[in-house]
């Protein structure tokens, strides 16, 4: 345990927070910048004497529970949080499972992808949010049931989802998928809604089940993915994967390569936008 540099740090958490910052009232004048210990104390659900011992480096080591409580209050970031645990001499605590919340800087993204498809995905597979262009491309996943947004539950279990796809690629895509699947498991396997989509994957599909046995481990960060339209046709589109900071969402976008006949159709698809696409 670093005494002397845990003291120092949740100090310097504490003097960068406004009374608002955390919802409560300014109140009388503050002589000095940031909460007071009695606040932090407050939102910790710990005795402001223990805190005050803590900032002032004589205090007791504390556990992994009031750590985790001591991170909430002072709004830390998850690098913080795990800093603040190795300066107790604590091993950070393993990430809680996936939000469906999408980040604000992650919409903003989308929204100013106009001209190519994208969308954010969860790391369960999940697609939680999507621009217009990714719409017209693979369909509103919005509009379908909830259980039915998952790329590889469809994938596995619905034949028109592989209809996306051209027949020769189908067995890269099941193999990148399910070893996609099973790192993000191993890294958090206590997340029972991730374990609960495996365990159905596995006993409704063979296919499925036969790569998890493979145990090929591997997070998708680029690819070529080519998609069967039935208006524009085939398009052969770069796969960029950008990770969230705690890689649990990820945003996948879509691009052609400049001059070639999939940007051509790209652009068909962008002027078709999100009608009713259909093959007759």
């Amino acid at each position: 345990m670093d005494r002397s540099g845990l003291a120092d740090f949740v100090r310097r958490c504490r003097t960068r927070l406004a009374p608002a910052d955390v919802g409560l009232p300014h109140g009388a004048r503050r002589r000095t910048p940031g909460l007071r210990r009695e606040e932090v104390a407050q939102l910790a659900g710990m005795s402001t004497d223990h805190y005050t011992r803590l900032e002032q480096a004589r205090g007791s080591r504390p556990s992994r529970q009031m750590l985790s409580a001591l991170a909430r209050a002072l709004r830390l970031t998850g690098d913080e949080r795990d800093h603040l645990f190795h300066l107790a001499g604590e091993v950070e605590p393993r990430d809680l499972p996936a939000t469906d919340h999408v980040r604000p800087g992650l919409l903003l993204v989308l929204d100013r992808l106009t001209d190519t498809p994208a969308q954010v995905v969860s790391d369960r597979g999940d697609v939680l949010a999507q621009n217009a262009m990714s719409k017209a491309l693979s369909g509103d996943a919005s509009a379908r049931p909830e259980a039915e947004r998952n790329l590889v539950r469809r994938f596995f279990t619905d034949p028109a989802a592989r209809g996306l796809f051209p027949a020769d690629e189908h067995e890269h895509a099941a193999r990148v998928a399910v070893a996609d699947l099973r790192a993000t498991l191993a890294a958090r396997p206590d997340d029972a809604r991730l374990a609960g989509l495996v365990r159905r994957l596995r006993a409704g599909s063979e296919e499925f089940a036969a790569l998890w046995e493979a145990h090929d481990v591997a997070l998708r960060r680029t690819d070529v993915k080519r998609f069967l339209h039935p208006v524009v046709g085939l398009l052969e589109l770069d796969c960029e994967v950008l990770l969230s900071p705690e890689h649990d969402q990820r945003l996948v976008v879509y691009t052609a390569r400049p001059g070639s006949e999939s940007r051509e159709r790209l652009e068909l698809l962008r002027v078709v936008g999100l009608q009713e696409l259909t093959l007759g």
